[in-house]
């Protein structure tokens, strides 16, 4: 999918249309809501066997997501071969995120607070709550697009590519809310602070975020998508939060390789 730049005026600020502030946002949390409601509706009728069933459907849809992303720009074709393209920034992205991650134990702190959520939303008797909401926050939140639209959102007013994300994101937590339960419409709390916070730093955030930067976003947000995937197919295979410094990494890296 083509995203446009943000791009400066002639006297060196940006303009904003005259939408409100963080709209795209509100869209996109209105969607998840939306697609949660839908998916949980559903669920009460379902039997397990098919609830097991839209599981795996879940992983695969997002297995596909991530993959797809991430070949985009792991396979280049030049001179009308494929080749690999850009292994060593992948390689120590993910290691060196590994590694930060571990150490800090993000999986820790996002199962806490996928605990208090549970716990202040009374479904403590929920065994698959924490479970789910880690998921699917973790789906909507490390790709590009959410970074983008929201840096969009917040210089120009133009929400199009959160709106895009939102229908996206709608769709999938519908899926997941039917087969996992209540945990995935609360992903609409993380989704809506990340990209609120992104939105609302859009002028700082902006000049960091150069077409090499994006890619290697989108490159590196692709392959933990893909192990999001992995994960609702076998769970507890992969401590997908621990592995979230690898974004951030890779967008270091930019500047260096």
């Amino acid at each position: 999918m083509h995203i446009s730049k943000v791009r400066p005026t002639k006297r060196g600020g940006f303009h904003r249309k005259g939408n409100m502030f963080g709209l795209g946002t509100v869209i996109n949390v209105a969607l998840i809501i939306a697609g949660s409601l839908i998916g949980l509706a559903f669920r009460r009728s379902m039997k397990d066997n098919l609830k097991q069933t839209l599981m795996m459907v879940s992983g695969i849809i997002v297995l596909l997501l991530g993959m797809s992303g991430a070949m985009q720009f792991m396979l280049v074709i030049v001179n009308g071969t494929i080749q690999t393209s850009g292994p060593l920034l992948m390689i120590i992205s993910m290691v060196a995120g590994a590694v930060i991650g571990e150490i800090i134990d993000f999986n820790r702190l996002i199962t806490m607070l996928g605990d208090w959520v549970k716990a202040r939303t009374g479904n403590s008797g929920d065994p698959q709550f924490t479970h789910a909401f880690i998921t699917a926050s973790l789906t909507f939140t490390v790709g590009a697009m959410g970074v983008l639209g929201s840096i969009q959102d917040g210089l120009t007013g133009n929400y199009q590519t959160l709106l895009l994300k939102g229908i996206l994101d709608g769709i999938i937590v519908m899926v997941m809310a039917s087969s996992m339960g209540k945990g995935a419409l609360f992903s609409f709390f993380p989704v809506g602070v990340t990209q609120w916070i992104i939105t609302a730093m859009a002028h700082v955030a902006a000049p960091l975020m150069t077409q090499s930067a994006i890619d290697n976003l989108s490159y590196v947000g692709s392959i933990l998508i893909f192990c999001v995937g992995i994960d609702l197919i076998w769970p507890g295979k992969i401590r997908i939060a621990n592995l979230l410094p690898a974004i951030f990494v890779a967008m270091g890296l930019t500047f260096f390789l």
